[in-house]
Parts: structure tokens; C-alpha cells; sequence
């Protein structure tokens, strides 16, 4: 399961497709499929939650290339299933949607320190195993945002877990709240692989601030903001695939880009990389990743992570009649800040612990007033 020695370990994450209308655009994901896998790049990341993309990977994908020329990756949420029996079935309702006939890479998805006695009440553990045994699963590992002493517990109960998806990026490699740098040393201590997820922050780092701009625009002019987070993500020792939710094919051009030919971080880099985090350590934007799992339960149907998204154009680039703008398209639909009820389902699923009903509340004074 090592990564290639002569490129980058991308993966191709499915979360963000590009959209035709109310659907995925097939076309354009096929296109970038083709040019994903002729680059010589073969992983492929979905989860049944992702609405859409497993079907969206059978049809760009499984129906359109050999078995054997791609990696598939899917997912098990526990924390989203009201039954030991729902649960189970997720794996057989992906198999079913994306085709694939087994899955190369099977997490059990999002695991914190709120959802993991579901997790061990459905036997999903053991459910993996069994599995695998049977040649549905071919390697499996979780994905994870909870603490260091968390992940050192499930290691330690799970020692044939084969990886560990966590979030890494350089703006929360010391993040406390995320504890980025401390769950990756737990996870090699293990000798464990790694899978990076949002190494890009939900494309927060293709446009960093104004001042992480200039500070990369000087040392590499023409070079794109979201290929400094690939590199810091990809040059960590143990990386077996940094995915990258890429939306069009401008953003895999630019990631194969710094992929195909990869260099690591030197140490000149990796100081620019380090002003760039103290930069981003006196940030007031807002931390979201525009996961979307908050949304999936709101009762008021608010559209949080756009919300989020418009108050950032005010709180981390100045721009308050561009926030107020894209306040204004977001919640067209009828839905604002201020509709909140404050039930915190939303903080109960967010995997960055953000303090969301109380971030509802600003936005609400800042972009309502």
C-alpha cells in the first residue's frame, strides 16, 4: 500500500464533484476520471453519504475502466444509522451503487469521542473483519476527529487496522482543536498509513489571506496557493493517498500539476510554510471545511457552511459588501442565521468542534444588520 516513488500521492476525492443542474455532471467527472487515471494516479475516495457519488463513481469510473486499473474507497457512519441492522447495510447499499463488486479501502467514517460506543454497540468492528474475510473489503481503517488519547484507545484495541484517514493541513498542523500534528505521531507510532483529508481545508487554502498571499506569491511567483497545502500534506513520511475534492478540471490540472512530478517541501519552503501558520494562528475566519454533515439534521434547514463561507469574506479579506453579497444568495432559499434554534444536532456532527449555534449568532449580527 506505499505510495508511488515517482509521483505525489493524490487521491481523487468524490465530495465536491461538479454540478449539472441538481445533479453531478457525468461528463465532466468522466472527463476528469480519464485524466486522473491517464496521469497515472489510481485513488478514488466516496462514501455513501456523499450524496450522489457513488453512483457517480460507477458510472465515471467502475463502467468506463478495468477493475483492476483504480483503488475505490468507501465508507461505513455508524453515528448516522438509527440500527445495528442499517448500519450493516451501508456496505452492501455502496457496493450495490457504485458496482465496484468490493471496495479496495473501507472506513468505518468519522469516528469522535461521541459516536464511537455506536460503533462498538453494532459490532461494526468485528462486521469489517468479517468483511474482509469474505473479499468485500480489502484493507480497512476509519477515518477520524477526535483526540490523540482517543486514537491511541482504538489503535491499541484495533492493531489490524491498515490506515488512518485524519485531517491534516498546514493551517491546523498545531490547531488545538483539530490536534493535527498529535494524531498523525500517534497513527506512524503505530506504523500506521496515512490517508489526508482536507489537506486544502474545504479550499480555504487556494485563497488564504491576503498577507499568506503575498508571503507565497514572493517566494514562488505564478504558483498556486492550493499546491503549497498539497506539498506540506504529501511530504509527511507514511502517506498512502492526500485526497483532494476537486470540483472542475481547472483544480485536477493544477493538482497533477504538483503531483505528477512531486518534489517535497525543502527547508526553505517548510520555513515559508511555518510564517504562513503563524499568519494563520491570528486568523478570526471561521474554521469550517464545508463538510456539510452539520446540514444533514438541521431542523431549519440552515445553509451553515455557506453562511460560514459568506461571514469569511468579511472576517479573514475586509470584504463586507462581498459578505453581505454572498449572505444574501445563501440564504435566498429562506433559511438565515437567525432562524437557529440553537438543538446543537449541528455541533454534535461538526468533525471541527466548531461552536456553531454561537458562530450562527455572529454571522446573524454581522451580515443581518
Amino acid at each position: 500500500m506505499s505510495a508511488s516513488n515517482t509521483r505525489g500521492p493524490l487521491g481523487f476525492g468524490l465530495m465536491r464533484l461538479p454540478r449539472k443542474g441538481l445533479g453531478i455532471d457525468i461528463a465532466q467527472t468522466s472527463e476528469m476520471v480519464d485524466l486522473f487515471l491517464a496521469s497515472g494516479f489510481t485513488y478514488f475516495d466516496t462514501a455513501r453519504i456523499y450524496y450522489g457519488s457513488e453512483e457517480a463513481a460507477r458510472k465515471a469510473l467502475v463502467e468506463r475502466h478495468p477493475r483492476d486499473s483504480y483503488t475505490l474507497t468507501s465508507k461505513l457512519h455508524a453515528g448516522l444509522a438509527r440500527s445495528e441492522k442499517s448500519a450493516k447495510r451501508q456496505l452492501e447499499t455502496s457496493l450495490a451503487r457504485s458496482g465496484a463488486g468490493y471496495f479496495d479501502y473501507y472506513l468505518l467514517h468519522a469516528i469522535m469521542e461521541n459516536n464511537t460506543d455506536r460503533y462498538n454497540r453494532f459490532g461494526i468492528w468485528d462486521f469489517v473483519r468479517e468483511q474482509q474475510a469474505k473479499g468485500l473489503i480489502r484493507h480497512y481503517g476509519f477515518s477520524f476527529h477526535g483526540g490523540p488519547e482517543l486514537l491511541e484507545q482504538l489503535l491499541n484495541e484495533h492493531p489490524d487496522v491498515a490506515f488512518v484517514q485524519l485531517q491534516i493541513n498546514y493551517a491546523d498542523w498545531e490547531n488545538p482543536t483539530v490536534q493535527a500534528r498529535a494524531n498523525y505521531e500517534v497513527a506512524r507510532r503505530h506504523g500506521k498509513q496515512i490517508v489526508i483529508m482536507e489537506p486544502v481545508k474545504g479550499g480555504a487554502l487556494a485563497s488564504p489571506p491576503p498577507e499568506v498571499r503575498r508571503l507565497f506569491d514572493a517566494a514562488a511567483p505564478g504558483v498556486s496557493y492550493a499546491s503549497w497545502a498539497l506539498r506540506f500534506a504529501a511530504s509527511l513520511d507514511g502517506v498512502l493517498a492526500v485526497l483532494s475534492g476537486m470540483s472542475n478540471l481547472d483544480q485536477l490540472r493544477d493538482n497533477l500539476s504538483t503531483m505528477t512530478n512531486f518534489r517535497p517541501l525543502d527547508s526553505e519552503e517548510q520555513k515559508i510554510i511555518q510564517k504562513a501558520q503563524q499568519i494563520l494562528g491570528h486568523s478570526s475566519a471561521i474554521a469550517c471545511t464545508a463538510c456539510h454533515y452539520c446540514t444533514k439534521g438541521c431542523p431549519k434547514n440552515i445553509p451553515i457552511p455557506e453562511i460560514f463561507a459568506a461571514a469569511n469574506k468579511q472576517l479573514a479579506n475586509g470584504q463586507q459588501a462581498e459578505a453581505k453579497a454572498a449572505y444574501a444568495a445563501a440564504t435566498a432559499p429562506g433559511s438565515r442565521a437567525s432562524d437557529c434554534i440553537g438543538c446543537k444536532q449541528c455541533e454534535e456532527a461538526c468533525p471541527q468542534h466548531l461552536p456553531v449555534t454561537r458562530l450562527l449568532g455572529q454571522c446573524a449580527g454581522m451580515l443581518e444588520h
